[in-house]
């Protein structure tokens, strides 16, 4: 019965984890759907997003401090695209990620100079730091049910959105014909820019859940990309289910790493799994053979 809770509890860290690389690698993919941009500023948006509702908060209630990060994190990724991608559609694949590279590298120093180097956090949403809920043996906070539950949304919204609306349908159209959207009458710009809002809102969302468990700091936004970015490819480029998919499996491998290798080797396993994947299916677990490659602009 022990060794049952105890694996548990590491399958529902690992789940945790895991949905956090999971929505980052869904902005990774929404943003590369619809402008074929690899966005390695992606993990940025999750640490802006804790920040500023840290910020927020300190003169608004909770819930409007989050909604208030949500929005600002969002206008933000939106200037972003106008102001360093929407004239470059020239350029190669290869001059766009060095360029989101840099963007990350920027954000991260602003976060620094804005709110030093100090390790914030947001309050618990529900409970505190000593609360928990019994499954089956395993502890868990009330506010992984509270990341669990945001993200399981997140990801329906998001399917939802991309189904069944008008915008959502044009950033689909962008991105399997962009040549035909546009013959259609689709603003191919304006998706694009609404592609990274979308997905540096996501990003900020995530990034208030998680701040009161892993606390929140300046330079967390680079391993947020670098395992979303795994959780992407492995899940197959450009298919937002299989970013979940990746996601959760990056994050279990990782936690279940943790029983067995020091913690300086915790994320090896994922990223073995990962390499292991990519030579017997380079096109990733979900993605599709011979699909379509990288744009060029």
């Amino acid at each position: 019965m022990e060794n049952t809770s105890l694996a548990l509890q590491y399958l529902l860290s690992g789940v945790t984890k895991g949905s956090i690389y999971a929505v980052v690698a869904i902005g990774f993919n929404l943003i590369y759907s619809a402008t074929g941009v690899l966005n390695f500023a992606q993990g940025e948006f999750v640490m802006l997003g804790g920040m500023v509702a840290i910020t927020l908060a300190h003169y608004a209630p909770l819930p409007v401090a989050v909604a208030g990060a949500v929005v600002i994190v969002a206008l933000l990724g939106g200037l972003l695209e106008v102001a360093f991608f929407r004239k470059l559609r020239r350029h190669s694949v290869l001059h766009l990620i060095i360029i989101t590279i840099g963007l990350s590298i920027v954000l991260q120093e602003a976060a620094l100079h804005l709110w030093d180097e100090k390790v914030r956090s947001l309050p618990y949403f529900t409970g505190n730091e000593v609360s928990s809920v019994k499954i089956l043996g395993a502890a868990i906070s009330p506010q992984v049910l509270w990341v669990l539950g945001t993200v399981a949304v997140m990801v329906i919204s998001l399917q939802v959105f991309l189904k069944y609306t008008l915008p959502g349908r044009a950033m689909r159209a962008c991105s399997s014909n962009p040549d035909a959207a546009m013959l259609a009458g689709i603003n191919i710009p304006n998706m694009r820019t609404l592609s990274f809002a979308l997905s540096a809102a996501l990003g900020a969302l995530a990034g208030c859940v998680i701040s009161p468990i892993t606390m929140t700091h300046y330079e967390m936004g680079a391993p947020l990309a670098i395992k979303g970015f795994a959780a992407a490819i492995l899940g197959g480029l450009g298919n937002p289910m299989g970013a979940v998919a990746g996601g959760l499996l990056v994050g279990v491998l990782e936690a279940f790493a943790v029983s067995k290798l020091p913690a300086a080797y915790n994320d090896v396993a994922a990223f073995a799994v990962l390499l292991l994947v990519l030579f017997v299916r380079p096109h990733g677990l979900f993605g599709r053979p011979g699909g379509e490659s990288v744009r060029e602009h």
